[in-house]
């Protein structure tokens, strides 16, 4: 069924908010102020999700998909038809919102960009999927239908011109690319082909990263949020303690123990292949150790009060169990990394109810053409808490 529809604002999660009749209806491919023609894609009790089949009053910010497959459905781009100053615009509402609703601040943030690029052939890190007969391409958009590609303009150079994503691999399901200045590697259903690992630089520190290993995929990302989070952190006595959770393969945690010799960093993360990449990265750091251990498990064994806390945890945040155990530990200062902005003001609000004051944000546009981006804050514990 097609509806017509006025747009009204933007929604996080990368769909527009339209209200026929007082309905709710979620809009893929859209900008706020629009009126267009929309396909029902699936209906709830509560809302309706669409997909813009024709524009009948453009945004002045609306251009031209430089993607061709994302016009036939491919997931992965669904800011691509968006100028990108007004991609950061909608990025930085969704923010402010959240914060509002959820954490009770009145902030303007704004999203700002790493570069001044046009925000294409950025990714170091690709993930593809195969058809049953053997053609490669992406998932759908919010579907698990692989739609057959024959570019890839968020990869970088290296990823294209490897070309798995123009090859047929029947009986295969699933293929994974990963690029950095030095090495290539790829995966197709766990075989390894190309790099044994692959080899990262920033701050001065070196991470040998195994098949499988986290790590941002914009190639500007780990020393964009490095630095925010060195910035963030300030100075740390001598002899103080920093917990790193969800430590990776200890881009932060590495660089915080160097940065500061006199200071024990404690890097706790649960994957064993970025324990490993990351104890041998860090070997001779007598300041640094890591622990395999899932982090709710990690802080309620602990009984020592925390100093400093880095926290990068995944796309669903913290979490009221973590953030409890962070209170009940009484972290007096706390380095957030977030890639969900919903999380992050969850997090923020709980983190405020228990007498923590946020001292500083700001937000990166690290996924260009995509409704995604990090954002980094700070919180520390009120003295009339401690």
């Amino acid at each position: 069924m097609t509806i017509t529809l006025r747009i009204e604002k933007a929604a996080h999660g990368g769909v527009f908010v339209a209200r026929p009749e007082g309905k709710v209806v979620l809009v893929e491919g859209a900008l706020p102020g629009e009126l267009v023609e929309a396909e029902i894609t699936e209906e709830a009790k509560s809302f309706l999700r669409a997909r813009v089949t024709r524009v009948l009053e453009a945004s002045e910010h609306r251009r031209d998909h430089f993607w061709p497959e994302a016009n036939s459905g491919a997931g992965g781009a669904d800011f691509g038809h968006i100028e990108l100053e007004e991609q950061r615009r909608i990025k930085s509402e969704i923010l402010s919102e959240a914060l509002s609703r959820m954490a009770g601040l009145d902030l303007s943030p704004k999203v700002v960009a790493v570069d001044d690029s046009d925000g294409l052939g950025y990714r170091t890190r690709v993930q593809l999927h195969v058809a049953p007969d053997g053609t490669v391409g992406v998932k759908g958009s919010r579907s698990n239908d692989v739609i057959p590609v024959t570019s890839l303009p968020l990869a970088n150079q290296e990823i294209n011109e490897l070309g798995l994503h123009t090859r047929r691999f029947p009986g295969k399901k699933k293929i994974f690319i990963a690029s950095s200045p030095d090495s290539l590697q790829w995966s197709i259903d766990g075989e390894i082909g190309g790099s044994k690992v692959i080899t990262e630089v920033v701050g001065g520190r070196v991470f040998d990263l195994k098949p499988g290993v986290f790590w941002q995929a914009h190639g500007l990302a780990p020393k964009v949020l490095l630095d925010g989070v060195l910035a963030h952190l300030g100075e740390l006595e001598p002899g103080s303690e920093v917990l790193d959770l969800y430590a990776g393969a200890g881009l932060f945690a590495a660089n915080i123990a160097a940065r500061f010799p006199e200071s024990k960093v404690h890097a706790v993360e649960l994957a064993e292949a970025a324990v490993q990449s990351g104890k041998s990265s860090a070997k001779g750091m007598k300041n640094l150790s890591f622990e395999k251990s899932d982090v709710l498990v990690y802080l309620r064994a602990r009984e020592i009060e925390i100093s400093t806390v880095v926290l990068d945890p995944p796309r669903s945040g913290a979490a009221t169990k973590v953030i409890n155990q962070l209170v009940r530990l009484k972290a007096k200062h706390i380095v957030y990394v977030a890639c969900d902005p919903v999380a992050l003001a969850r997090d923020i609000g709980l983190l405020r109810e228990a007498g923590y004051e946020l001292e500083s944000l700001e937000a990166f546009d690290i996924f260009p053409h995509t409704h995604h981006f990090e954002t980094l804050a700070t919180l520390r514990l009120s003295n009339l808490r401690t």
